[in-house]
Protein backbone atom coordinates (compact mmCIF):
# COMPACT_ATOMS: atom_id res chain seq x y z
CA UNK A 1 0.00 0.00 0.00
CA UNK A 2 3.11 2.37 0.31
CA UNK A 3 4.35 1.88 -2.89
CA UNK A 4 1.32 2.55 -4.34
CA UNK A 5 0.75 5.32 -2.71
CA UNK A 6 4.06 6.34 -3.75
CA UNK A 7 3.50 5.02 -7.15
CA UNK A 8 -0.03 7.39 -8.01
CA UNK A 9 1.35 10.81 -6.47
CA UNK A 10 4.28 10.55 -8.33
CA UNK A 11 2.67 10.04 -11.50
CA UNK A 12 1.33 13.44 -10.61
CA UNK A 13 4.73 14.84 -10.09
CA UNK A 14 6.55 13.70 -12.63
CA UNK A 15 3.45 15.09 -15.09
CA UNK A 16 3.40 18.13 -13.65
CA UNK A 17 6.69 18.83 -14.27
CA UNK A 18 6.96 17.78 -17.60
CA UNK A 19 3.61 19.97 -18.49
CA UNK A 20 4.73 23.16 -16.44
CA UNK A 21 7.88 23.23 -18.24
CA UNK A 22 6.10 22.98 -21.63
CA UNK A 23 3.25 24.94 -21.26
CA UNK A 24 5.23 27.85 -19.84
CA UNK A 25 7.61 27.43 -23.27
CA UNK A 26 4.48 27.47 -25.17
CA UNK A 27 3.83 31.06 -22.96
CA UNK A 28 6.98 32.04 -25.07
CA UNK A 29 8.97 31.97 -20.82
CA UNK A 30 12.79 32.74 -21.60
CA UNK A 31 14.81 28.82 -20.23
CA UNK A 32 15.07 31.04 -16.92
CA UNK A 33 11.44 31.45 -16.46
CA UNK A 34 11.18 27.82 -16.70
CA UNK A 35 13.98 26.96 -14.52
CA UNK A 36 12.48 29.24 -11.99
CA UNK A 37 9.05 27.58 -12.21
CA UNK A 38 10.93 24.17 -11.90
CA UNK A 39 13.30 25.41 -9.36
CA UNK A 40 9.73 26.10 -6.94
CA UNK A 41 8.73 22.77 -6.57
CA UNK A 42 11.40 22.81 -4.18
CA UNK A 43 11.58 25.64 -2.83
CA UNK A 44 9.07 25.50 0.40
CA UNK A 45 10.15 22.19 0.71
CA UNK A 46 13.36 23.37 1.35
CA UNK A 47 12.64 24.67 4.38
CA UNK A 48 9.77 21.97 5.59
CA UNK A 49 11.84 18.65 4.86
CA UNK A 50 13.08 18.70 8.21
CA UNK A 51 10.67 19.65 10.46
CA UNK A 52 7.69 17.39 8.47
CA UNK A 53 10.63 14.44 9.68
CA UNK A 54 10.52 15.09 12.70
CA UNK A 55 6.53 15.24 12.57
CA UNK A 56 6.75 11.83 11.04
CA UNK A 57 9.41 10.55 13.74
CA UNK A 58 6.77 11.82 16.64
CA UNK A 59 3.31 10.84 15.01
CA UNK A 60 4.09 8.11 12.16
CA UNK A 61 3.38 8.42 8.24
CA UNK A 62 -0.91 8.32 7.66
CA UNK A 63 -2.03 11.94 8.53
CA UNK A 64 1.09 13.58 6.54
CA UNK A 65 0.82 11.63 3.85
CA UNK A 66 -2.99 11.95 3.35
CA UNK A 67 -2.35 15.65 4.12
CA UNK A 68 0.51 15.58 1.34
CA UNK A 69 -2.04 13.94 -1.11
CA UNK A 70 -4.33 16.85 -0.62
CA UNK A 71 -2.06 19.49 -0.86
CA UNK A 72 -0.66 17.84 -4.37
CA UNK A 73 -4.63 17.74 -5.72
CA UNK A 74 -5.04 21.60 -5.29
CA UNK A 75 -1.90 22.78 -6.56
CA UNK A 76 -3.09 20.35 -10.29
CA UNK A 77 -6.17 21.78 -10.18
CA UNK A 78 -5.35 25.19 -9.68
CA UNK A 79 -3.26 24.55 -12.47
CA UNK A 80 -5.59 22.96 -14.80
CA UNK A 81 -8.45 25.21 -13.65
CA UNK A 82 -7.03 28.97 -13.88
CA UNK A 83 -5.40 29.88 -17.51
CA UNK A 84 -1.52 31.75 -17.68
CA UNK A 85 1.69 31.92 -16.12
CA UNK A 86 1.04 33.58 -13.36
CA UNK A 87 -0.85 30.66 -11.36
CA UNK A 88 1.83 28.26 -12.27
CA UNK A 89 4.04 30.15 -9.74
CA UNK A 90 1.42 29.15 -6.83
CA UNK A 91 0.77 25.99 -8.50
CA UNK A 92 4.24 24.38 -8.32
CA UNK A 93 4.97 25.29 -4.94
CA UNK A 94 1.47 23.48 -3.48
CA UNK A 95 1.95 20.37 -5.65
CA UNK A 96 5.92 20.41 -4.63
CA UNK A 97 5.29 20.94 -0.58
CA UNK A 98 2.88 17.83 -1.15
CA UNK A 99 4.74 15.75 -2.48
CA UNK A 100 7.87 16.49 0.09
CA UNK A 101 5.09 15.06 2.82
CA UNK A 102 4.62 11.62 0.62
CA UNK A 103 8.00 11.51 -0.32
CA UNK A 104 9.60 11.36 3.39
CA UNK A 105 6.66 9.54 4.92
CA UNK A 106 7.48 6.56 2.38
CA UNK A 107 10.73 6.42 2.71
CA UNK A 108 10.76 6.72 6.50
CA UNK A 109 8.02 3.82 6.52
CA UNK A 110 10.29 1.27 4.10
CA UNK A 111 13.00 1.83 6.12
CA UNK A 112 11.54 1.26 9.31
CA UNK A 113 9.64 -2.11 8.29
CA UNK A 114 12.67 -3.64 7.13
CA UNK A 115 15.65 -5.03 8.98
CA UNK A 116 19.33 -3.88 8.06
CA UNK A 117 19.84 -6.88 5.73
CA UNK A 118 16.86 -6.04 3.78
CA UNK A 119 16.67 -2.81 3.23
CA UNK A 120 18.31 -2.50 0.00
CA UNK A 121 16.39 -4.83 -1.36
CA UNK A 122 13.34 -3.39 0.24
CA UNK A 123 14.37 0.67 -0.90
CA UNK A 124 14.92 -0.73 -4.21
CA UNK A 125 11.22 -2.67 -4.81
CA UNK A 126 10.09 1.01 -3.83
CA UNK A 127 12.60 2.93 -6.00
CA UNK A 128 11.19 0.23 -8.74
CA UNK A 129 7.42 1.95 -7.82
CA UNK A 130 9.36 5.31 -8.39
CA UNK A 131 10.73 3.85 -12.18
CA UNK A 132 7.08 3.06 -13.26
CA UNK A 133 5.46 6.19 -12.40
CA UNK A 134 8.24 8.62 -13.31
CA UNK A 135 7.96 6.81 -17.09
CA UNK A 136 4.19 6.94 -17.24
CA UNK A 137 4.26 10.59 -15.76
CA UNK A 138 6.10 12.24 -18.60
CA UNK A 139 4.49 9.89 -21.31
CA UNK A 140 0.99 10.56 -19.60
CA UNK A 141 1.52 14.05 -20.11
CA UNK A 142 3.28 14.13 -23.49
CA UNK A 143 0.08 12.74 -25.03
CA UNK A 144 -2.31 14.58 -23.34
CA UNK A 145 -0.77 17.78 -24.64
CA UNK A 146 -0.62 16.30 -27.95
CA UNK A 147 -3.97 15.31 -28.13
CA UNK A 148 -6.32 17.36 -25.65
CA UNK A 149 -4.52 20.37 -24.08
CA UNK A 150 -2.37 21.55 -20.96
CA UNK A 151 -5.37 21.96 -18.93
CA UNK A 152 -6.45 18.02 -19.75
CA UNK A 153 -2.51 16.63 -18.38
CA UNK A 154 -3.10 19.14 -14.98
CA UNK A 155 -6.38 17.32 -14.52
CA UNK A 156 -5.42 14.32 -15.06
CA UNK A 157 -2.40 15.04 -12.83
CA UNK A 158 -4.95 15.75 -10.27
CA UNK A 159 -6.81 12.85 -11.10
CA UNK A 160 -3.60 10.32 -9.82
CA UNK A 161 -3.10 12.65 -6.61
CA UNK A 162 -6.76 12.23 -5.00
CA UNK A 163 -6.20 8.25 -5.83
CA UNK A 164 -3.03 8.13 -3.95
CA UNK A 165 -4.91 10.40 -0.84
CA UNK A 166 -7.58 7.51 -1.41
CA UNK A 167 -5.21 4.83 -0.77
CA UNK A 168 -3.16 6.91 2.22
CA UNK A 169 -6.51 7.16 3.82
CA UNK A 170 -7.54 3.42 4.06
CA UNK A 171 -7.17 1.25 6.69
CA UNK A 172 -4.38 -0.46 5.61
CA UNK A 173 -1.92 1.94 6.94
CA UNK A 174 -4.02 2.95 9.93
CA UNK A 175 -2.18 1.03 12.82
CA UNK A 176 1.96 0.79 11.55
CA UNK A 177 3.85 0.92 14.24
CA UNK A 178 6.18 3.65 12.05
CA UNK A 179 6.86 6.49 14.83
CA UNK A 180 9.46 6.55 18.02
CA UNK A 181 8.30 7.17 21.42
CA UNK A 182 9.36 10.78 23.00
CA UNK A 183 12.00 9.71 24.68
CA UNK A 184 13.80 8.94 21.46
CA UNK A 185 13.02 12.00 19.29
CA UNK A 186 14.73 15.11 18.78
CA UNK A 187 18.25 14.22 20.45
CA UNK A 188 20.83 17.02 19.25
CA UNK A 189 19.65 19.38 16.53
CA UNK A 190 19.93 18.69 12.83
CA UNK A 191 23.43 20.23 12.28
CA UNK A 192 24.74 17.45 15.06
CA UNK A 193 24.02 15.22 12.12
CA UNK A 194 25.53 17.30 9.50
CA UNK A 195 28.58 16.94 11.83
CA UNK A 196 29.20 13.11 11.54
CA UNK A 197 31.83 12.76 8.43
CA UNK A 198 29.61 9.49 7.48
CA UNK A 199 26.27 11.12 7.21
CA UNK A 200 28.04 14.07 5.40
CA UNK A 201 29.48 11.85 2.80
CA UNK A 202 26.26 10.02 2.33
CA UNK A 203 24.56 13.35 1.90
CA UNK A 204 27.14 15.37 -0.24
CA UNK A 205 26.77 11.75 -2.79
CA UNK A 206 23.23 11.59 -1.94
CA UNK A 207 22.61 15.73 -3.56
CA UNK A 208 24.84 14.70 -6.37
CA UNK A 209 23.04 12.15 -8.22
CA UNK A 210 19.47 13.72 -7.53
CA UNK A 211 20.82 16.91 -9.03
CA UNK A 212 21.58 14.70 -11.70
CA UNK A 213 17.88 13.62 -11.72
CA UNK A 214 16.25 16.78 -11.45
CA UNK A 215 18.17 18.35 -14.01
CA UNK A 216 18.12 16.21 -16.86
CA UNK A 217 14.25 16.50 -16.18
CA UNK A 218 14.73 20.43 -16.74
CA UNK A 219 17.09 20.29 -19.17
CA UNK A 220 15.27 17.63 -21.48
CA UNK A 221 12.29 19.81 -22.50
CA UNK A 222 14.54 22.93 -23.21
CA UNK A 223 16.80 20.76 -25.02
CA UNK A 224 14.16 18.57 -27.03
CA UNK A 225 12.17 22.44 -27.74
CA UNK A 226 15.34 23.22 -29.40
CA UNK A 227 15.42 20.64 -31.82
CA UNK A 228 12.19 20.82 -33.00
CA UNK A 229 10.38 17.62 -31.23
CA UNK A 230 7.05 17.58 -30.16
CA UNK A 231 5.53 17.00 -26.80
CA UNK A 232 5.34 13.36 -27.13
CA UNK A 233 8.81 12.79 -28.22
CA UNK A 234 10.02 14.42 -25.76
CA UNK A 235 7.86 12.14 -23.13
CA UNK A 236 8.91 9.50 -24.55
CA UNK A 237 12.56 10.50 -24.15
CA UNK A 238 12.33 10.81 -20.64
CA UNK A 239 10.07 7.83 -20.35
CA UNK A 240 13.31 5.81 -21.80
CA UNK A 241 15.21 7.31 -18.75
CA UNK A 242 12.60 6.03 -16.25
CA UNK A 243 12.67 2.38 -17.73
CA UNK A 244 15.98 2.21 -17.51
CA UNK A 245 15.98 3.08 -13.84
CA UNK A 246 13.20 0.08 -13.34
CA UNK A 247 15.29 -2.22 -15.38
CA UNK A 248 18.84 -1.58 -13.00
CA UNK A 249 16.49 -1.37 -9.19
CA UNK A 250 14.70 -4.64 -10.62
CA UNK A 251 18.27 -6.34 -10.85
CA UNK A 252 19.10 -4.48 -7.50
CA UNK A 253 18.39 -7.23 -4.74
CA UNK A 254 20.88 -8.98 -6.68
CA UNK A 255 23.43 -6.71 -7.38
CA UNK A 256 23.79 -5.84 -3.26
CA UNK A 257 24.93 -9.30 -3.10
CA UNK A 258 28.26 -8.66 -4.61
CA UNK A 259 28.67 -5.02 -4.19
CA UNK A 260 28.59 -2.65 -1.74
CA UNK A 261 26.71 0.77 -1.35
CA UNK A 262 29.78 2.67 -1.72
CA UNK A 263 30.86 0.77 -5.05
CA UNK A 264 27.49 0.90 -5.99
CA UNK A 265 27.57 4.74 -5.83
CA UNK A 266 30.95 5.30 -6.93
CA UNK A 267 30.06 3.42 -10.44
CA UNK A 268 26.94 5.64 -10.64
CA UNK A 269 28.49 9.22 -10.23
CA UNK A 270 31.56 7.85 -13.26
CA UNK A 271 28.48 6.72 -15.48
CA UNK A 272 26.31 10.30 -15.14
CA UNK A 273 29.05 11.95 -15.68
CA UNK A 274 30.08 10.65 -18.81
CA UNK A 275 26.12 10.48 -20.11
CA UNK A 276 26.25 14.19 -19.26
CA UNK A 277 29.02 15.14 -20.64
CA UNK A 278 27.74 12.81 -24.43
CA UNK A 279 24.22 14.93 -24.47
CA UNK A 280 24.97 18.16 -26.28
CA UNK A 281 25.99 15.82 -28.84
CA UNK A 282 22.98 13.92 -29.49
CA UNK A 283 21.12 15.75 -31.39
CA UNK A 284 18.03 13.02 -32.73
CA UNK A 285 15.67 11.27 -30.78
CA UNK A 286 16.64 8.08 -30.85
CA UNK A 287 20.64 8.98 -30.10
CA UNK A 288 18.98 11.52 -27.06
CA UNK A 289 16.70 8.09 -26.03
CA UNK A 290 19.81 6.10 -25.82
CA UNK A 291 22.00 8.63 -23.86
CA UNK A 292 18.95 8.67 -21.73
CA UNK A 293 18.57 5.39 -21.19
CA UNK A 294 22.61 5.12 -20.02
CA UNK A 295 21.84 8.31 -17.67
CA UNK A 296 18.77 6.00 -16.23
CA UNK A 297 21.37 2.80 -15.16
CA UNK A 298 23.58 4.98 -13.44
CA UNK A 299 21.09 7.00 -11.62
CA UNK A 300 18.58 4.14 -10.69
CA UNK A 301 21.27 2.74 -8.61
CA UNK A 302 21.84 5.77 -6.32
CA UNK A 303 18.46 6.50 -4.39
CA UNK A 304 18.19 2.85 -2.85
CA UNK A 305 21.66 2.42 -1.78
CA UNK A 306 21.98 6.47 -0.28
CA UNK A 307 18.96 5.47 1.68
CA UNK A 308 20.11 2.63 3.16
CA UNK A 309 23.08 4.19 4.15
CA UNK A 310 21.18 7.01 5.88
CA UNK A 311 19.09 4.24 7.76
CA UNK A 312 22.22 2.10 8.58
CA UNK A 313 23.55 5.53 10.37
CA UNK A 314 21.09 7.90 11.59
CA UNK A 315 20.58 8.32 15.10
CA UNK A 316 18.17 5.62 16.90
CA UNK A 317 14.15 7.71 16.31
CA UNK A 318 15.45 10.34 14.04
CA UNK A 319 15.29 8.21 10.51
CA UNK A 320 12.41 10.86 8.98
CA UNK A 321 14.76 13.64 10.26
CA UNK A 322 17.59 12.24 8.59
CA UNK A 323 15.38 11.78 5.37
CA UNK A 324 14.41 15.05 5.85
CA UNK A 325 17.49 16.76 5.88
CA UNK A 326 18.50 14.76 2.59
CA UNK A 327 15.80 16.49 0.90
CA UNK A 328 16.37 19.49 2.39
CA UNK A 329 19.61 19.86 0.86
CA UNK A 330 18.48 17.95 -2.24
CA UNK A 331 15.78 20.31 -2.39
CA UNK A 332 18.15 23.37 -2.03
CA UNK A 333 19.97 22.51 -4.90
CA UNK A 334 17.14 21.70 -6.91
CA UNK A 335 15.91 25.53 -6.15
CA UNK A 336 19.59 26.98 -7.35
CA UNK A 337 20.94 24.28 -9.75
CA UNK A 338 17.66 24.86 -12.46
CA UNK A 339 17.76 29.12 -12.28
CA UNK A 340 21.38 28.71 -12.38
CA UNK A 341 21.61 26.49 -15.39
CA UNK A 342 18.75 27.85 -17.05
CA UNK A 343 20.93 31.39 -16.82
CA UNK A 344 23.53 29.54 -18.08
CA UNK A 345 21.56 28.07 -21.16
CA UNK A 346 20.57 31.67 -22.24
CA UNK A 347 23.65 33.06 -22.30
CA UNK A 348 26.22 30.40 -22.99
CA UNK A 349 24.38 27.46 -24.33
CA UNK A 350 23.35 23.81 -23.64
CA UNK A 351 26.93 22.59 -23.90
CA UNK A 352 27.51 24.90 -20.88
CA UNK A 353 24.76 23.20 -19.05
CA UNK A 354 25.21 19.80 -19.55
CA UNK A 355 29.42 20.15 -19.07
CA UNK A 356 28.97 21.97 -15.98
CA UNK A 357 26.63 19.64 -14.69
CA UNK A 358 28.81 16.79 -15.70
CA UNK A 359 31.86 18.32 -14.12
CA UNK A 360 30.14 18.97 -10.63
CA UNK A 361 29.32 15.06 -10.42
CA UNK A 362 32.57 14.52 -11.41
CA UNK A 363 33.84 16.02 -8.08
CA UNK A 364 31.69 13.03 -5.79
CA UNK A 365 33.74 10.67 -7.69
CA UNK A 366 36.58 10.59 -5.93
CA UNK A 367 34.72 10.89 -2.14
CA UNK A 368 32.61 7.61 -3.15
CA UNK A 369 36.07 5.51 -4.08
CA UNK A 370 37.58 6.44 -1.66
CA UNK A 371 34.24 4.74 0.84
CA UNK A 372 34.38 2.08 -1.72
CA UNK A 373 38.15 0.78 -1.74
CA UNK A 374 38.15 1.04 2.34
CA UNK A 375 34.88 -0.91 2.45
CA UNK A 376 36.21 -3.46 -0.13
CA UNK A 377 39.50 -4.12 2.15
CA UNK A 378 37.60 -4.33 4.88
Amino acid sequence: MLIAVAVTAHVALAAARVTTALYALSLHASEFTVGTLIALFAFVPMFLAVPMGRVIDRIGVRRPLMAGCALASVGVTLAATVPGLGILYVAVVLIGTGFMAIFIGTQHAVGTLSTPDERAANFSRLSLGFSVSAFTGPLIAGFAIDHAHYSVAYLICGAFALTAFILAASGALRDLPLHSSPSSTRKGSAFTMLLDPEMRRIYIVGILLAAAWDLFTFVTPIRGSQLGFSASTIGMILATFSVATFIVRLAMPRIVRYFKEWQILTGALSAATACYVLFPFMQQPLTMAATAAGLGLALGTGQPNVLALLHHNAPAGRGAEAIGIRATIGNASAVMLPIAFGAAGTALGQFAVFWGLGAIIACGVPLAARQAFKRFDS
